[in-house]
């Protein structure tokens, strides 16, 4: 019987690639906030998919599988990570 799962998939740039809006934030915000003890800050892009699947594992597959083939996120230099939970 499906259930229903909120999948959250996480997409960021990998650690060689740069990240203009992390640079951004922390330098203008997070320094100058007088947080000197952060040494960076890496943004990423957050989506959350309602999914119905059999189990948590069933609904991280059928996300990764989307995210793979409808080019949600670029492989080449980015990272994709899918993370399910119960509705």
């Amino acid at each position: 019987m499906a259930q229903k799962f909120l999948v959250q998939v996480i997409i960021e740039n990998k650690p060689y690639i740069n990240d203009p809006e992390g640079e951004t934030i922390h330098r203008d915000l997070v320094l100058k906030g007088g947080y000197s003890q952060v040494q960076s800050v890496r943004s990423a892009k957050m989506l959350k998919m309602a999914v119905s699947a059999r189990s948590e594992k069933d609904a991280e597959k059928t996300v990764q599988k989307l995210c793979e083939e409808l080019r949600i996120f670029n492989p080449v230099v980015s990272t994709c990570m899918v993370k399910a939970s119960k509705a």
